[in-house]
């Protein structure tokens, strides 16, 4: 499932989470909104969520992702793996066009539609239609440099930015 109109990244890296998104919106070929806010807190502020597809889709599934995480105390996998569960089976969710990453202080998953929960092998992890070019970045400079989570994302996204229409330059980033 591949989403054209943004991108997010996750990187936690050193015991530092960061979650960046861009904020272009994009109604076919017509960008219609520069400054989307595609990355936000839920759960007492203890999980970060960031989004790509339709807008109403995914706000629909990050206040799912929060009842979910109210019913089993805040654990993240647990919840995450229920609300793909029923994404997948029931029968209004399921026509849902959005795909999501949640992170916390010690997991990052991508949650679709499909009844994927994916925990990336090296912490870092995108989605969207810049998601390849961002995650590409990201390991590199993991892999390469000093540099902190937060830096990463920022490097990253810029790159991302640069070689996507579908991504622009004006970022959101939440870190734990």
């Amino acid at each position: 499932m591949q989403f054209h109109g943004t991108t997010i990244l996750a990187v936690r890296l050193n015991g530092q989470l960061a979650v960046a998104g861009d904020g272009q919106v994009t109604l076919n070929n017509t960008v219609i909104k520069h400054h989307a806010r595609k990355v936000r807190r839920i759960y007492n502020d203890s999980i970060i969520t960031g989004f790509a597809g339709a807008t109403a889709d995914a706000l629909t599934l990050s206040e799912k992702l929060e009842k979910k995480l109210e019913r089993y105390n805040g654990k993240l996998m647990r919840s995450a793996v229920e609300l793909a569960r029923e994404w997948r089976t029931d029968k209004y969710l399921r026509r849902l066009e959005a795909i999501m990453i949640a992170a916390d202080d010690t997991s990052i998953f991508l949650i679709s539609g499909n009844g994927d929960v994916i925990e990336p092998d090296q912490d870092i992890i995108a989605i969207g239609s810049g998601g390849v070019a961002a995650q590409s970045a990201a390991l590199a400079l993991s892999r390469h440099t000093d540099l902190a989570a937060r830096e990463i994302v920022d490097a990253a996204m810029a790159i991302a930015s640069a070689t996507c229409v579908y991504t622009n330059d004006s970022i959101t980033v939440e870190e734990m």
